[in-house]
């Protein structure tokens, strides 16, 4: 999987796929120059990069053949900072599953455990075009 972030944001970013499970990604990123605001903490825009990289794979993952996801509508809460030099993980479970839309809630953790954002994507499904 990660072979398709070459030269995309998410390999940009350096995320990272930790496990695949039956109802969940669960991935890492780390926080460095790449991913922080002025002050030298994770940017929220970064946050949004990995629930929406991860959302958006799951959402594909349970797809039939011809089908595809694509994104309609991200939301995040910041709810701790996390400083550079750490490493945060992400969990990524769908929370909606329908036939035309998907809806995937990523939370993402400090090093320390400490909730840092938590972030909701909705997905359209549609046909893969040519």
């Amino acid at each position: 999987m990660e072979r398709r972030f070459a030269g995309s944001l998410p390999g940009h970013f350096g995320i990272k796929i930790l496990e695949i499970g039956p109802d969940f990604l669960r991935a890492e990123m780390p926080v460095d120059d790449r991913h922080i605001q002025p002050f030298g903490i994770l940017h929220g825009g970064a946050s949004v990069v990995l629930a929406e990289t991860l959302g958006s794979m799951a959402s594909n993952m349970t797809l039939p053949e011809g089908r595809m996801a694509v994104g309609l509508e991200v939301n995040a809460n910041h709810i701790s900072s996390v400083p550079k030099g750490e490493t945060v993980t992400a969990v990524c479970r769908p929370f909606h599953l329908g036939r035309t839309t998907q809806v995937w809630q990523t939370e993402i953790h400090r090093a320390d455990g400490r909730l840092a954002c938590v972030s909701r994507l909705t997905t359209a499904v549609v046909d893969r075009r040519g």
